[in-house]
């Protein structure tokens, strides 16, 4: 969660774009729409684009471990949302019946990073209905871009009707951004509970509960690599006085700010921490490929424009990066199919110039 959703926001706040044939782009800040795609023609790795939503800021899309459903994260005012709420659906039925798929939150408070459990029949996603059932207010960004931290946020299980079966993790402070290991055999989320936010990992039932990563700044995002042996996930380190002053007294605030993360991997105990990139900017929504030999995430590293993100691809062995997607707006929440022939990830392409932020599944091309 994730809390990434607030740069899809941003970036679909900043500029939209409009079905069509051809390309432009504009300034972001006028409020006139770019033209798009909702496949362009560098995107070389992607075939048979398929376009799963309409309407809102839909992200965060993330398989079930057969590979046939979704879950993900809506603000979709059609629905009744006020907030973000999960969702899941078979990818694989007709698009255009998708007027609502089967909501998978409890409907109260604010939710964020659903992720299906072994099984299939049972979902985990993060909640601030126990603090609210209201949705929570909003961080004032008028002195600057923030994500909020909220402290209501802890960790339910639900079944695919909507039923909050067991609370997995909780306690005061944050605990969210939750994600399952391939093997089934372990949660890895974000907490705030050592008073830094930092990487934790339980087993799947909730117990057992590590500290992974200890260094001043967020690490959050965390997804495992496909042996399950890996971590990756995006991070933030403040360095001077000045930045590390900045990060505490935001985070006293309940804040943080995203403009600048790198990649980083270790070993799922927290040892062999390593920095995968050193890009500059925001580098995030990491997601190892089926090989574990490469890592496909989001960027603005290469724009000159902050709110424009692009897919990219990472060669752990080689360290050269590939661009994967060319839309002139917002590509991230890259996630491939377990048996590695589908990519879904979420882009401001082709919305018709109404700002929202919709779902896309694709054949990957090798």
């Amino acid at each position: 969660m994730k809390k990434i959703l607030g740069l899809l926001i941003l970036a679909s706040a900043m500029v939209a774009c409009n079905g069509s044939n051809s390309s432009s782009e504009t300034d972001g800040h006028s409020g006139a729409t770019a033209v798009s795609y909702i496949h362009y023609p560098q995107e070389k790795h992607l075939a048979n684009v398929r376009q799963l939503t309409w309407g809102g800021d839909n992200a965060e899309a993330y398989f079930s471990f057969d590979g046939t459903m979704l879950t993900f994260q809506s603000n979709n005012s059609a629905w009744g949302l006020e907030c973000d709420h999960i969702f899941a659906f078979d990818w694989n039925s007709d698009s255009a019946t998708l007027t609502k798929p089967t909501r998978i939150s409890s409907g109260l408070g604010r939710t964020t990073c659903a992720y299906f459990l072994p099984g299939d029949t049972t979902i985990l996603y993060a909640s601030t209905f126990a603090g609210d059932s209201a949705c929570p207010p909003v961080p004032d960004r008028s002195e600057g871009y923030v994500w909020p931290v909220y402290n209501t946020f802890d960790i339910y299980v639900s079944n695919l009707k909507g039923e909050v079966i067991d609370t997995l993790v909780e306690g005061p402070g944050y605990d969210a951004e939750a994600t399952v290991s391939p093997k089934g055999d372990k949660i890895v989320f974000t907490s705030d509970r050592s008073g830094d936010l930092e990487l934790y990992t339980c087993d799947i039932d909730g117990s057992n509960v590590q500290q992974i990563t200890s260094g001043l700044g967020y690490d959050g995002g965390a997804f495992f690599s496909p042996d399950g042996k890996k971590l990756i996930f995006r991070s933030s380190r403040p360095k001077t006085e000045a930045e590390i002053e900045h990060y505490t007294s935001l985070l006293k605030q309940g804040l943080v700010e995203p403009m600048e993360m790198e990649l980083y991997t270790c070993n799922v105990d927290g040892t062999e921490l390593t920095k995968i990139t050193d890009l500059g900017r925001a580098n995030w929504a990491p997601f190892f490929h089926p090989s574990g030999e490469k890592v496909i995430f989001s960027s603005n590293h290469s724009s000159d424009k902050v709110y424009k993100f692009n897919l990219f691809m990472l060669d752990l062995n080689t360290n050269e990066v590939e661009q994967i997607t060319y839309d002139g707006v917002f590509d991230a929440f890259p996630m491939f199919s377990p048996d590695g022939k589908k990519l879904v990830f979420a882009s401001n392409r082709n919305n018709g110039g109404d700002h929202s932020t919709n779902l896309f599944i694709a054949d990957w091309v090798e």
